[in-house]
């Protein structure tokens, strides 16, 4: 896609207000690239900061309250797997990976790292735009995502506080992305119902996503790893129907 073309596309958004006013943190070597993205984000009334590479964004996000992170994959210093390590291993904020390789390797193992959404450049910036306000509206407690009713669950051993956005598994509480949250909560609110994972990427990712069905399994296969480091029973909860795709179950003993 041109990059000009892309640029005179954006006067067509439209400006959502969003109460408060959310921080995005760009991280990307190309200046170019951070430009436009910040002319996009700022058009939708967004703060926006900048970071050329992996270390100078753990420095920004160490000084700044940042609600979400773009982080382009190929950069010098420090790269973006990297950085998303290390920005999993102490916060839970949003990340969108941002790469100009699609390969779909690529795209497993910056899930695996724990980021939430990838980006192909050259990209749209309706869909860039889209894809930040819906993984905001978890993060930002301004609803769980679409077709999450409201209320907390429990089943033995496991409370999921919606309100609080807390997972409590036998006292103790489990650190999980957003995204991770939704895609459990949504699960559990309807027990025994089962899912394909394109009906959980309309109904929990929100949107219509534009890779491929495999990003529902390995976000699966995180969460259930990361319940499972508090209770084996609780990550036995999420169950693989063959074939079809995931429900949550209960099994009575």
């Amino acid at each position: 896609m041109d990059w000009t073309a892309v640029v005179s596309l954006t006067f067509e958004l439209e400006v959502e207000h969003v109460g408060q006013v959310r921080t995005i943190l760009v991280v990307d070597d190309e200046e170019r690239i951070r430009k436009l993205l910040r002319m996009f984000l700022e058009r939708e009334e967004f703060r926006v900061l900048e970071a050329g590479n992996g270390e100078e964004a753990l420095e920004v996000i160490g000084k700044e309250q940042v609600d979400l992170v773009i982080l382009d994959l190929m950069m010098p210093v420090m790269d973006g797997w990297t950085a998303c390590e290390k920005i999993r291993a102490s916060r839970d904020i949003p990340v969108i990976m941002l790469t100009a390789r699609g390969e779909e390797g690529d795209r497993v193992l910056g899930f695996e790292l724990g980021a939430d959404d990838y980006v192909v450049k050259p990209f749209s910036h309706r869909e860039m735009v889209l894809r930040v306000k819906a993984l905001l509206r978890r993060s930002g407690g301004a609803g769980a995502g679409p077709g999450v009713p409201e209320g907390s669950v429990a089943f033995p051993g496991l409370c999921i506080q919606e309100e609080s956005r807390k997972v409590i598994i036998e006292d103790q509480v489990v650190s999980l992305t957003p995204l991770e949250f939704d895609l459990l909560l949504y699960l559990a609110k309807q027990q025994g119902r089962v899912f394909t994972r394109e009906q959980l990427l309309q109904n929990v990712w929100g949107y219509d996503y534009f890779g491929d069905l495999r990003t529902v399994d390995t976000h699966i296969k995180r969460l259930r790893e990361k319940l499972a480091k508090a209770s084996t029973q609780v990550a036995e909860y999420i169950a693989t129907v063959w074939g079809v795709g995931y429900k949550f179950e209960v099994k009575q003993k």
